[in-house]
């Protein structure tokens, strides 16, 4: 992935509208599009710097020359049809989609695939890192992230970003509420696009990343591809090769993320199909969240939706005995508390700004560190909690 170079060409996914704002240098705004497109981003690290330069800085925990980072070329390479698909009705037979539209939709998903075959042919790791954005992103600032996180884990994945129409302009309440929308009707598409990821030849695991309301967004995704697997009694791990999931600063209800992500246990009727009584493996890995109880951002969000506690501002002491050893039970579950300063100006996105944090989800994802191993050393303080020393 551009080894020797400052530049990452980066794989993107979108249901965002073309930019409709004459000032904007943006390839694709707030508005949503009835339809999902895929191309090429080009990220720059560091301005006028050499590739031997930008190595150097990315080892030292604070920087010592300006390392912005810059949009470059953006190339569609291809578009699903507009939605809702045509359907044609044969009187006494029942109603079909048009066989046009499928033509088109055949032609995208070929498109794709082959995009992601290159990639993962030219990759050193046959694997897919797919970062979903939160509120008041950007195309090119879910771009960023993507491109800073693809960098520290030593470009050896294709690296991937699905971008949603959040809104990051106007009034701020108007703008949460419309983003909040945004998120439930990109849920479909992020769907598609986990499906399309992990049925694609060559790929051997997909590790899932979000951030903030884009963990919402996940996690309802999510809850619908293992249901189609489980109703088609497939193994969801199997069917999906996920092997991490890590949700940084979800800003998701506690209760509604627990239901989220434990509701068809206390459903067996929905999984009738399932032909033991052993629940459905859901992970290969293992389902990370990372909290912050100094996440001003959140803290918004806990008043505008009179929320008790949302997930990524919870401390040890919210999470009790009795949940944590019944989440011990259910799975593969870490929760990490991070407690240190606020390296950002909201304290809403230290998974890249702090570096013990960034090094913790290095170990995690590059080279599968277990918590409490050398280098994620980590203190316990839960069964499936975990705490950054203080100080960090």
């Amino acid at each position: 992935e551009l080894l020797g170079s400052t530049d990452l060409d980066l794989l993107f996914i979108t249901d965002r509208g073309a930019e409709d704002n004459p000032e904007s240098t943006m390839p694709y705004g707030e508005s949503r599009a009835n339809r999902v497109a895929f191309g090429s981003a080009r990220v720059r690290i560091g301005p006028g710097m050499s590739w031997n330069d930008l190595r150097r800085e990315s080892y030292l925990t604070e920087r010592t020359r300006d390392t912005d980072l810059t949009l470059g070329r953006v190339v569609e390479l291809g578009r699903f049809p507009n939605e809702p698909y045509e359907v044609e009705r044969i009187p006494g037979v029942g109603v079909f989609r048009d066989d046009a539209v499928m033509s088109l939709h055949s032609q995208a998903s070929s498109q794709l695939r082959e995009e992601l075959k290159e990639r993962v042919a030219a990759s050193p790791r046959k694997e897919v890192v797919l970062y979903v954005h939160g509120f008041n992103e950007t195309f090119a600032t879910a771009a960023f992230t993507t491109a800073e996180l693809c960098h520290f884990l030593g470009r050896e994945s294709v690296c991937s970003f699905f971008t949603w129409p959040a809104s990051s302009s106007g009034n701020f309440l108007t703008s949460y509420t419309a983003t909040t929308e945004s998120a439930q009707y990109a849920v479909g598409h992020l769907k598609k696009t986990i499906r399309l990821l992990a049925t694609t030849p060559g790929v051997e695991r997909v590790q899932l990343l979000a951030h903030s309301r884009g963990t919402a967004l996940m996690l309802d995704a999510l809850r619908e591809l293992f249901l189609e697997a489980i109703a088609a009694g497939q193994e969801p791990a199997e069917a999906l090769k996920i092997d991490n999931l890590v949700l940084f600063s979800p800003d998701v209800d506690v209760d509604v993320g627990g239901q989220a992500i434990t509701a068809f246990v206390s459903d067996p009727d929905l999984i009738s199909v399932w032909p033991t009584g052993r629940l459905p493996r859901s992970l290969n890995g293992r389902m990370t969240v990372y909290s912050s109880p100094q996440d001003r951002a959140l803290l918004v969000s806990r008043i505008l939706f009179r929320s008790n506690h949302r997930i990524g501002n919870l401390r040890a002491e919210d999470i009790s005995a009795e949940k944590q050893d019944y989440l011990s039970r259910a799975g593969n579950f870490d929760i990490i508390i991070f407690e240190g300063k606020r390296t950002d100006a909201f304290g809403h996105s230290y998974f890249t700004t702090n570096p013990r944090v960034s090094s913790d989800v290095i170990q995690l994802l590059r080279y599968g560190t277990r918590l409490g191993e050398p280098g994620r050393e980590l203190s316990k303080v839960g069964a499936v909690v975990w705490q950054f020393p203080a100080g960090d």
